[in-house]
C-alpha cells in the first residue's frame, strides 16, 4: 500500500479515536449522573431520564444520527458532522449506561443501605462511601464493553460524510479497487483501538479496584 493511501486511513483512524474520545466522555458522564438519579428517585429523575432510557435505547442509532445531521437543519438547528456524530453516539451510550449503573445500584444488597442509615450516614453519605465504591468494579466491565461498541458504531458516521476511517476506507476502495487490502488495514486498526481500550480499562479497573476497597475503609 502507498504512503499517500495509508495516510489517508490513518487521518480518517485518528477522526475515529477522537469521535471515540469524546462521545465516549459524555456516554460515562451521562451514565452516572442519570444511573444514579434513577436509583435515587430524585426530582424528575423517573420521568425524564426514564423517557431519555427508553427513546435511546428503543430506536437506531443510525436513525438518531440522522436526526441530528438531515433532520435538525429543518428547523434551524445547524449542526458539524463531527458534533452530530458525538449527540447520536454519545446519548446512546449514556442511556445503555445509564441502565447499568442504575441496576447495578439497585442489585447491591439493601441490608448495607440499612446499616449506613441505622450508623448515622446521610442518604448521599450512604450512596457515595458505601455503594458507589462497590459498585464501580462491577459496573467497569460492561461501561468497558460499551465504550468498545461505540469505537465500533463510529463507523455510522461515514453516512454523514465524516472523513473517519470507514469514510476514508470507502474512498479509497472506489479510487484504486484494492478492497482486500484497504478493509485489511480498517480490521487491523479497529481491532488494535479496541485492544488499546479493553487493556486500558483492565490498569484503570485495578486503580477502582483500589480505591473501592480504601472508600469501603473510610
Amino acid at each position: 500500500m502507498s504512503e499517500s493511501m495509508l495516510a489517508s486511513l490513518f487521518s480518517g483512524f485518528w477522526v475515529t479515536l477522537k469521535l471515540t474520545l469524546a462521545a465516549g466522555g459524555l456516554g460515562i458522564l451521562l451514565s452516572f449522573l442519570v444511573g444514579v438519579s434513577l436509583f435515587a428517585r430524585l426530582p424528575g429523575a423517573r420521568l425524564w431520564g426514564g423517557v431519555y432510557v427508553r427513546v435511546f435505547r428503543g430506536t437506531s442509532a443510525l436513525v438518531q444520527l440522522f436526526w441530528f445531521y438531515f433532520v435538525f437543519p429543518l428547523i434551524g438547528i445547524h449542526l458539524s458532522a463531527f458534533f452530530c456524530g458525538f449527540l447520536a453516539l454519545g446519548l446512546n451510550m449514556g442511556a445503555y449506561g445509564a441502565e447499568v449503573v442504575r441496576s447495578t445500584l439497585a442489585n447491591l444488597p439493601h441490608e448495607q443501605r440499612e446499616a449506613a442509615l441505622t450508623l448515622g450516614f446521610g442518604r448521599w453519605a450512604t450512596l457515595v462511601h458505601i455503594l458507589l465504591p462497590q459498585a464501580l468494579l462491577q459496573i467497569w466491565p460492561p461501561m468497558t464493553n460499551l465504550l468498545i461498541e461505540l469505537l465500533k458504531g463510529t463507523a455510522l458516521v461515514s453516512l454523514i460524510t465524516l472523513p473517519d476511517l470507514t469514510f476514508q476506507a470507502q474512498a479509497l476502495r472506489s479510487a484504486t479497487l484494492k478492497t482486500p487490502l484497504i478493509f485489511a488495514w480498517v480490521l487491523i486498526l479497529y481491532f488494535v483501538a479496541a485492544q488499546v481500550i479493553a487493556r486500558l480499562s483492565h490498569f484503570a479497573e485495578r486503580r477502582v479496584g483500589r480505591w473501592s476497597r480504601r472508600g469501603l475503609q473510610t
